[in-house]
């Protein structure tokens, strides 16, 4: 019989075992973890150096890189934060450096660093890791008026006082919570990148500019209706954003597109991957300034190229496609140029539209949309509210984030509550 059992050996598992052990000694403590290595995510995260946080520091602002999850964290974000987690590691030995973008990393730039110190914390406390027991069944059994959890692995059956489940998107355990009357949010893929074949991206993969980008309502595909529209609608923008564009081998990715897939996961899932996406590559101008601004440079520059002056802050390659997507020749002049070219120009400087077909995992991220309903979960202990003694933690709750340290900080940041509330019995 443990005391308190974790399925799930992975950030939230390992920090709630170690704070839980840590508030009480006396308590016995296993992680069961159905693979043959713990903390897999934390080793790949960041590319093997582990994004560990984020450098803000304020709950209020620190809420709002969450698409799904911001009411629900702002309490438990004012009980541990970022810099709670920072503290914790240097209290441990381990400093952490920000970089440019806010992102929080060890200094030795390695992910192995943060897998040690859970590894060192965990055989300190006498916290037992059992690996290779991956979880078929949970269930609540009654023996001598007192409910004991019950937790069958493919090794042998284990009972617990209490149950935390850190298992992050596992659709078998959603699957078990599900039969215990818990409501499951689909999940569905929450950060992504873009896939477009477009000839005017076609050969400059590497390229990164900043941009506006927006989805639009219609649909991209309509192979029915054979009149043409033009309707509010169907230029109705459903998500934006701002932010650096990447072009890629098979689309576009950088921040600006990753916020929409975090933002838009349910709405894009609905699409099928299949939408308009319209960009301004000029998010300071709209198109009326921009063509005044193409009609001056015409009677400045006349006797030069289209082609080789760039009249705008872009990159020149992206430029060089956007004056062919124009219907303007490499030796056309500016002189030369008509007004519906020039009107062209500006409608591909700042309402760029692309077909979106599909989309592509970005990075080692594998972050997913769904999980147990947040409604069903008090945020204050991070217990359910259906099955007193069931707690929860990270990804397995219907909680996401956009790429930068934000998802292992709301597994720190409920790891740790869930920790106080099973140490103490805050119930």
């Amino acid at each position: 019989m443990f005391d308190v059992l974790i399925v799930g050996g992975g950030a939230a598992g390992f920090y709630a075992a170690i704070h839980i052990a840590e508030a009480d000694s006396n308590l016995k403590v296993a992680i069961l973890e159905r693979g043959k290595e713990v903390l897999s995510k934390v080793k790949v995260s960041g590319g093997g150096r582990c994004n560990v946080t984020h450098a803000e520091f304020d709950p209020s602002e620190l809420v709002k890189n969450y698409p799904r999850g911001e009411k629900e964290l702002l309490g438990p974000f004012h009980t541990h934060c970022s810099g709670d987690t920072v503290a914790f590691f240097e209290e441990r030995g381990i400093s952490l450096k920000v970089e440019e973008d806010g992102r929080m990393f060890p200094v030795s730039d390695s992910s192995q660093t943060i897998i040690d110190c859970f590894l060192r914390e965990t055989n300190r406390l006498g916290i037992q890791v059992l690996k290779h027991s991956s979880v078929v069944g949970i269930a609540v059994k009654d023996f001598e008026a007192e409910n004991i959890w019950e937790v069958v692995s493919i090794k042998k059956t284990y009972q617990c006082k209490k149950l935390l489940i850190a298992t992050g998107s596992n659709p078998k355990i959603w699957k078990m919570l599900e039969q215990l009357g818990h409501a499951i949010e689909a999940p569905v893929p929450s950060l992504f990148t873009f896939n477009s074949k477009d000839e005017r991206i076609k050969g400059i993969p590497g390229l990164s500019t900043y941009a506006r980008v927006e989805v639009l309502a219609k649909k991209t595909f309509q192979p029915k209706i054979t009149i043409p529209l033009k309707t509010e609608l169907a230029d109705k923008v459903l998500l934006s954003s701002e932010g650096p564009v990447l072009i890629t081998h098979w689309g576009m990715s950088g921040p600006a597109i990753l916020k929409l897939s975090a933002w838009g996961a349910k709405i894009l899932n609905e699409m099928n991957y299949k939408f308009h996406l319209r960009i301004n590559w000029l998010p300071s101008y709209h198109a009326n300034a921009v063509i005044n601004l193409l009609l001056e440079i015409k009677e400045v520059e006349a006797k030069k190229t289209v082609l080789r002056t760039k009249a705008v802050d872009l990159p020149r390659r992206l430029w060089t496609n956007l004056v062919r997507a124009s219907g303007i020749s490499e030796d056309t002049k500016w002189a030369d140029t008509r007004k519906e070219q020039l009107q062209l120009l500006a409608s591909q400087l700042t309402k760029c539209e692309f077909v979106i077909d599909g989309k592509s995992t970005f990075k080692e991220e594998f972050v997913t949309a769904g999980g147990v309903n947040l409604k069903e979960i008090n945020f204050k202990t991070f217990e359910s509210k259906l099955l007193p003694n069931l707690f929860f933690a990270g990804e397995v709750i219907d909680v996401d984030a956009i790429t930068g340290g934000f998802n292992f900080q709301n597994a720190w940041t409920g790891a740790y509550i869930a920790a106080q509330g099973i140490a103490k019995g805050k119930t």
